[in-house]
């Protein structure tokens, strides 16, 4: 067993010998040699300072912990256990707080002040400088100018902060993994996708045994076995019953999170009323493209205002479909219908059904192709590696390496390459499956980020997407959906950002960009789901390799933009959702938080006969961590924009044009933060982001346009 294994900054995670009792041993370690590294900067004097022994020191400070506290984080995503959870829980509010003081840390602050008046630092090099600058915003904006009785406050407030947004993403997690669905009665499964009842058949011989599951099919709250239940199943009382559970989460004992979103609100409202801010919005966002809290809400604001024709319009249609088919008068729909009547009307309409693509989306097949794909259009290698589990060795890629450890068997890896010079710029792990030790979602993290070594070059970058996507079933490969597809693209378009990144300061590399800027690269992955030439790298049967049909493209593309107005209208109203909770609720919580919000949201969301819950109390991307997308969920809608018109120019020039790509991959993937991101931009398109293109895009422009 290597020494410290959490604290090994050189090798690949030991993923079998990092064990939940050594957490505390080594996060404090981690934590004993910030504090050396901290002091050793708050002892220099002013005439001693250099940007080497103050800014960068003090950026390459917290090293250890970061990755240690890194890896002990990550395993609580994918490997949740009642051991790692307790160990977790210990030691997150002494992490939190010890992340919080360094920011309001006087003496530090001194340090960093004093060598930024020097002339020195008016000579730094232009990446230097930008470090410099951010690190004195980061310092300025947490506090540091404060008085240390509210310096302490804010302290106290991160570290509150971390524990209660903790105990939502555990209830969220545990009441997802508390319900499942026992059918029993095949002909109740009438509509279902051949796929989608193997998939349950095999979730009921797991949670139920080979006995019991045999003759039992078992459906839960995860995407993959909700999803088809809403859409295709002809049972309305089934559908009624999996809807219910779904809405339910995050409201009823024992994982109930009104309580926690009402203290996680107000710890965000004072912690921007003691920085003299008036709303936690304006803590979060006077760094990033929108600039403030208003000018994000007018943003969604306009957005909503030119989707609401379509989508009153759609919903209108849908009501009216349901009732010619049935008989009946026109009325609103149950929630748990429309997903149902929204699949038989894009069927007759467009004679296409997504089950139809399912079998040319194997998940092998998609993530070959869209390596091919990087590969062409952004000088990119990518070469599988064999991984380790337990002892036994998987021989998923190449046979003539070290095999790879990985945290369960499913795990792949991967290394990456610069296809024309041979330079390996980093590995990454990928982890697509549910499990219920798993959290809910897809998502990108890393592990490291690349050092600058002698030559010049950086080390490689380490990172991870995970996702929760269709499993294999006996005697089949995993069959995506178009949908899953597009999570597996946008991931990995957050990971070449990673990966891809160029820059000598870790934390100006990457994805440490502002967060209305960092959805570019990954929503920019998307398109190349729609367009045939790229769809035939990665969409093969998984039976004869054959491309989709041109028969079925065409109604694929016919059919893009189906309930389009609504699916605008349900991201818009989250954006909304997140804007008003942080800058007017939280002033004043209202004793019944989701009638509220029910009202204030009544022009974003559609009218059902039975009103859904708001996602408010599973809303983890606002409430599962201390910042996370907190009064930024508009972000998303934001960096839509961006990539819709950034994508124009591959359209013009050629959608697999290497050309255009290493365009990207130069302005783009490869800056990070070390420039606005406004420059970064303009860069690549030679102007300013238009927003037309992501209307006409998503087909919601009225019809002279």
């Amino acid at each position: 067993m290597p020494e410290n294994p959490f604290l090994n900054l050189v090798d690949l995670p030991a993923w079998s010998q990092l064990f939940p009792d050594l957490i505390k041993s080594e996060i404090s370690i981690a934590l004993e040699r910030s504090e050396e590294r901290l002091q050793t900067i708050r002892n220099l004097s002013t005439a001693d300072s250099t940007f080497e022994n103050s800014v960068k020191a003090l950026e390459q400070a917290t090293v250890y912990l970061d990755h240690s506290w890194g890896l002990v984080s990550h395993l609580d995503s994918v490997c949740n256990s009642s051991e790692l959870r307790t160990a977790h829980n210990e030691m997150l509010p002494i992490v939190s707080a010890f992340g919080a003081k360094i920011s309001l840390d006087e003496k530090l602050w001194q340090v960093i002040r004093s060598f930024s008046e020097k002339l020195e630092a008016q000579n730094l090099s232009p990446i230097d400088q930008r470090l410099m600058e951010e690190t004195i915003a980061d310092f300025r904006e947490s506090g540091a100018d404060l008085p240390t009785e509210k310096r302490d406050r804010l302290e106290k407030i991160s570290t509150e902060l971390a524990q209660v947004t903790q105990q939502f993403s555990e209830r969220v997690l545990d009441a997802t993994n508390s319900w499942k669905l026992v059918v029993k009665d095949e002909d109740r499964l009438s509509g279902l996708p051949k796929s989608a009842q193997d998939a349950a058949r095999a979730t009921a011989l797991e949670k139920l045994g080979e006995e019991e599951g045999k003759n039992a099919w078992v459906f839960t709250l995860h995407a993959p076995s909700l999803v088809p239940v809403l859409q295709y199943l002809d049972d309305d009382e089934l559908r009624k019953e999996v809807w219910t559970a779904s809405d339910a989460l995050g409201s009823e004992a024992p994982y109930d999170n009104q309580s926690l979103i009402a203290t996680i609100l107000q710890l965000r409202q004072e912690k921007a009323e003691v920085l003299g801010k008036a709303d936690f919005s304006e803590v979060a966002l006077s760094r990033r493209m929108a600039k403030s809290g208003h000018r994000a809400d007018a943003f969604i604001s306009e957005l909503r205002d030119q989707t609401a024709p379509f989508f009153d319009q759609e919903n209108h249609e849908l009501e009216s479909f349901k009732a010619e088919k049935t008989g009946k008068k026109i009325a609103l729909l149950q929630p748990w219908e429309v997903g149902y009547w929204s699949e038989k009307l894009k069927n007759e309409r467009y004679d296409f059904d997504e089950e139809d693509l399912r079998p040319y989306f194997p998940i092998h097949s998609v993530l070959q192709g869209m390596f091919e794909l990087v590969t062409q259009v952004f000088g990119l290698k990518i070469v599988e590696r064999s991984t380790l589990f337990d002892g036994t060795v998987h021989a998923n890629g190449e046979q003539n390496n070290q095999a790879v450890e990985v945290w369960h068997p499913e795990v792949r890896f991967y290394d990456l390459f610069d296809s024309e010079n041979g330079q390996l710029l980093g590995s990454f792990y990928a982890d697509w499956h549910p499990r219920s030790s798993k959290r809910a979602g897809a998502w990108m993290n890393y592990l490291k980020t690349g050092e600058p070594l002698s030559t010049g070059k950086l080390s490689p970058h380490l990172g991870l997407i995970c996702g929760n996507l269709t499993a294999p079933t006996s005697g089949k490969p995993a069959l995506l959906t178009h949908y899953e597809v597009e999570t597996i693209f946008h991931e990995f378009g957050h990971l070449l950002h990673h990966l891809c990144g160029e820059i000598p300061h870790r934390s100006l590399n990457g994805v440490n960009v502002p967060w209305d800027f960092v959805e570019l690269p990954s929503q920019i992955m998307e398109n190349w789901c729609w367009e045939k030439e790229s769809l035939d790298l990665f969409a093969r049967h998984h039976e004869n390799n054959d491309p989709i049909p041109e028969e079925l493209f065409t109604k694929m593309i016919k059919a893009k933009n189906f309930m389009a107005g609504n699916a605008m209208m349900r991201q818009l109203a989250f954006s909304k959702l997140d804007l008003v909770m942080h800058r007017t609720l939280a002033q004043n919580l209202p004793q019944d938080m989701e009638s509220t919000l029910q009202e204030i949201l009544r022009d974003y969301l559609p009218k059902r006969k039975t009103q859904p819950r708001t996602i408010a109390l599973r809303f983890s991307h606002l409430f599962g961590s201390p910042m996370g997308y907190a009064s930024a969920y508009y972000s998303y809608k934001w960096a839509e924009v961006l990539d819709a018109d950034a994508f124009t120019r591959f359209q013009k020039e050629g959608v697999m044009n290497p050309s255009t790509g290493r365009s990207f991959r130069k302005s783009i993937l490869s800056q990070g933060n070390s420039r606005p991101p406004e420059e970064l931009f303009n860069e690549f398109m030679g102007r300013p982001p238009e927003s037309s293109a992501l209307l006409k895009r998503s087909g919601l422009c009225p019809p002279n346009q």
